[in-house]
Parts: C-alpha cells; structure tokens; sequence
C-alpha cells in the first residue's frame, strides 16, 4: 500500500485532519473504545489512522492492523464469489436455487391476506438466485420481534445454531429452506440470511467448502492474509473487543477478544456475517472492486461485471431507502439530494453490525472504510461524521 501526502490526490492535509480530531473525540468521550479509518484515492492511501483501544480491559492499544468482525461487510465478498461462478457459466442469476439446493423447491410463502389464522400458499414462481443477491427473495433474518416469520428464524434456526456449535452450513441452508417466505419473490427487499444461502451455493456449485474457495479464489490472489472465519492463535493478540453502551456510563464489553466464538474454526461459515479482517485486507477488495475486477496484474471479476454489480437491480417502486437501490451485494446511492451523506450518484458499499462500514466512489475513485467494534450500530452519528468529513476534506 502505497500513503502519500492528500494534496497528492486533492485533498486538503488540514481538512483531513479533522478526521482524527472527531474520531478521538469520540474515544475520549467513552463512547467508542477504538477506530481504523482509511481513505484512497486513485489507488493511494490519504488517511490511514488509528485511535484509542482494541481492548479496554487489558490496556491493549488499537493498531493499524487489528482484527474485526466485520459481520455484514461479509456480504460483498460472498456475492463477488457468486459472480465469479457466474462467469464462469456455472449457472443463470434467474435460475432457482432449487436446482443447486433441492430443500428450496417446496418453499412457500406466508398468505399475509388471510384472516384465519397462519396461512401459507405455494409462491408464484420459485426464488431465484437474483432474488438471493437482491434480498427480494423473500427470507428473513430473525431480528424483528413482532413478526411471526422472524418468531419462526429464532426458534428453527438460531435456537439449533446456539445449541449445536458444530452445526453445519448445509445443515443451517436446509432449515432456513423449510421456513415460510415473507413475500412472492422478487416484489420486496427485505435483508435476510439469503447471502448465508449463497454461500452454500458457491459451495455446492464449486465442490470446494466455502471458506476454502473464498481462501484459495479471493483472498489469497488478493494478498487478505488477515481475512477469515477465525483468529488463529498467533493473530489473537491483534483481534479486537466488541463494546455496547454501559447501563450507567461508558463501555461495556461485550464480546472479549480472548474468549470469542472467533477464536475456533466454523463447520458454519457464515457468508453473510461471519468474516474477521483488517482494514488493509479491505483495502485490497474494495480497490480490486474499484478497478473494475483487477488488482495489481490479478483479476477475479470482469469489467461489465462489475458494472453490473454495483447498478440498482431493486423492482419499480422498491428502494433500499428514500436515496438508495441495491445491486448485487452492495447498495447504490441514486439521488444525493436524499442523501443523508455526502457522496456521489453511483456510490456503493455496504456495513457491517458492529459498525464498520466501506464506500466505493466511481466517480471520484475515491475509497472510505472506517472499522470499529460497537453495538447497536446506530447509536452514534460516526459512519455519516467519517463520510462527510472526507468529503468536506476533497478540494480538487
């Protein structure tokens, strides 16, 4: 990686560095333990900074290349390995996932019309793998507590997840195939375990366990040496605590670097939350995405691909939010004038849990990842600060 002065690549150093001044603001005042944030443009780093506390507890200090869970920023790299399939003529996007997981071809979906009672009736065409990268197939998550197919996710599936450790990810994909649909497929977005499904399916498609077609596929022609399903022994020292708000004040932890459920390798790796990285290794798939597929002489996707990828694939009339589409495996900003954030049109990334978060800028070739280890993700404004305050630091 190459960090050169931002007035290299048109930014103003004195603009910049009111990044740091408003992320050590954030340590100070107890409300985040520590950050990485990066910024590159036209391939060269501007900011790479680091800030306050891997782990509170142990005194243990943030370092550039400390370890996070990056929970749904897995989701992008899930979907690259699809579309690498996908060129390879392995399979259409508007095939149904049936003919590659069987269990999905007796789905049904959740008649929401009938009055009497729980209902299901037989969908109107099968969920296809469009559907899946889309999140219009109509899966669920579990998180919404007053929903009763969400009611269904707990009790099937994260009850068996919590219960068995060595569950499988077969095992897991075919229970998820016995729930109800929220919806037809392909009339809603609805975020859900549907990237857990890809997952699966690039490993049944590939004949390779998942983990192991994204480590020999992705990461290592991308040189992601940090980037997995767990934290070896070796690397324990460099991986991150999880914090929430405390009752009284401050941080609480809530998930230790020393006694994580990271710390063991999966039968379950979990495509659309379960990936552990540094900020470098992100580094390297965001410019690879950037570049259209390539980077440094290595190229995983085709140029049209990518392109593809990253347009808005929702249905007229269904967005993401009141500014943004989703493509396949990110979201798209359409209007910046709805935008919460400063940007551009074409803007696409996506975030993670715990509140780590990636943007891509095609039109200024410009790169923002910010890693922290926070929960609930929207508590504090620091996603929008870091955007904007990159924004506000562009001059040329």
């Amino acid at each position: 990686m190459k960090i050169v002065k931002p007035e290299t690549q048109g930014f103003s150093s004195e603009r910049i560095n009111r990044i740091n001044a408003v992320i050590q603001r954030y340590v100070s005042e107890k409300k985040i333990a520590g950050v990485v944030s990066l910024i590159a443009r036209h391939g060269d780093i501007v900011h790479f900074e680091k800030a306050g506390m891997a782990d509170i507890e142990t005194g243990k200090p943030m370092l550039l290349d400390s370890i996070f869970r990056i929970y749904s920023m897995s989701k992008p790299i899930t979907s690259t390995a699809v579309m690498m399939l996908f060129e390879e003529g392995k399979f259409q996007l508007t095939d149904p996932i049936s003919r590659y997981i069987p269990a999905f071809k007796e789905a049904k979906v959740l008649d929401n019309t009938s009055g009497s009672g729980v209902q299901y009736i037989k969908p109107v065409r099968e969920v296809s793998i469009h559907d899946l990268l889309t999140h219009t197939a109509g899966l669920s998550y579990g998180f919404d507590e007053n929903v009763y197919i969400d009611e269904l996710y707990r009790k099937k599936l994260w009850a068996l997840v919590e219960k068995n450790p060595d569950v499988t990810l077969q095992a897991c994909i075919e229970k998820v195939s016995k729930l109800p649909l929220a919806f037809q497929p392909g009339t809603m977005f609805r975020y859900s375990f549907a990237t857990d499904v890809l997952g699966y399916l690039v490993q049944v498609v590939s004949g390779m366990p998942f983990d192991e077609f994204l480590r020999s596929r992705i990461f290592e022609p991308l040189h992601m040496e940090d980037t997995d399903f767990y934290v070896p022994p070796e690397k324990v020292l460099r991986f991150t605590s999880v914090y929430g708000p405390d009752e009284k004040a401050g941080l609480k932890v809530s998930d230790p670097f020393d006694t994580s459920r990271y710390l063991r390798p999966t039968h379950n790796p979990s495509g659309g939350g379960g990936l552990l990285s540094t900020t470098s290794d992100y580094f390297q798939f965001s410019q690879m995405l950037l570049n259209k597929g390539e980077l440094n002489g290595t190229r995983l996707l085709g140029r049209k691909t990518v392109e593809w990828m990253t347009s808005n694939h929702l249905p007229d009339g269904v967005n993401l939010d009141t500014s943004s589409g989703f493509g396949l495996g990110f979201s798209v900003l359409l209007d910046l004038g709805k935008s919460p954030m400063l940007g551009s049109v074409g803007n696409y990334g996506w975030s993670g849990a715990a509140n780590t978060n990636f943007w891509i800028d095609p039109q200024e070739e410009l790169i923002g990842i910010l890693m922290l280890q926070f929960m609930p993700s929207d508590t504090y404004p620091i996603v929008p600060d870091f955007r904007n305050l990159t924004y506000q630091a562009l001059i040329a």
